[in-house]
Order: C-alpha cells, then sequence, then structure tokens
C-alpha cells in the first residue's frame, strides 16, 4: 500500500463564486482577470466536466470538442450571454492575435 498524500487544508476545497455556488462543482477554479481595461470573470473548466457539447472559440473560430479542457470568460458585470467558451492556448494568446481571424481551408463557416 502506497503511503496517503498530505495535502495543505483548504487545497481542494473549490473557492466560492460570488453568487454562493462552488465553481468546483463544474470542474475548475474561478478567477478574475483584467483585460482591454475591463475586469473579466475566468472559469477553468476541466475536460471531465466539459461532457455533452461543443463551442467555438473565439480566438481561433474552431470547435472546442465535448470532454477538453478549456476556459470560460464573461466580463464582470455582463449577464450570461455574454460568456464565451476558449481554448486555453487561445485565452492567453488573446493579445498576440491579430483582430482577423484566418481559418484553414477545411474549417466550416458558421
Amino acid at each position: 500500500m502506497s503511503p496517503r498524500r498530505n495535502r495543505p487544508k483548504g487545497a481542494g476545497e473549490a473557492s466560492p463564486r460570488t453568487d454562493g455556488e462552488p465553481a468546483g462543482r463544474y470542474g475548475g477554479f474561478q478567477s478574475l482577470e483584467t483585460w482591454q481595461g475591463e475586469q473579466w470573470s475566468l472559469r477553468h473548466v476541466a475536460g471531465a466536466a466539459a461532457a455533452g457539447k461543443t463551442y467555438r472559440c473565439p480566438g481561433c473560430d474552431q470547435e472546442i470538442p465535448s470532454g477538453v479542457a478549456h476556459v470560460v470568460a464573461w466580463p464582470e458585470h455582463s449577464g450570461v450571454e455574454m460568456r464565451r467558451h476558449w481554448h486555453k492556448a487561445c485565452w492567453n494568446a488573446k493579445d498576440r492575435r491579430t483582430t482577423r481571424v484566418q481559418r484553414s481551408r477545411n474549417a466550416p463557416r458558421y
């Protein structure tokens, strides 16, 4: 039998969201980030929690298939309709991208 790992207290607990619902329910954690002079809420979604739907990443305009870890971002003071699902790499590279998204030849156009 392998020894039990000792973790600091609170390491596995989910951080509470502003409306009281724990972010751990979605398989990730929630944080705030400033982008283009505005506060953005970020929820990091684990691959196991991202089941059932495919989303389109606004950074690369490609699909995020079901079961792939990604980031959900929205402006802090906006409604649910402003949430966008990004690949983690696309969210991290959002400042290095041009304003015109270049698609590959076989990328679907919708």
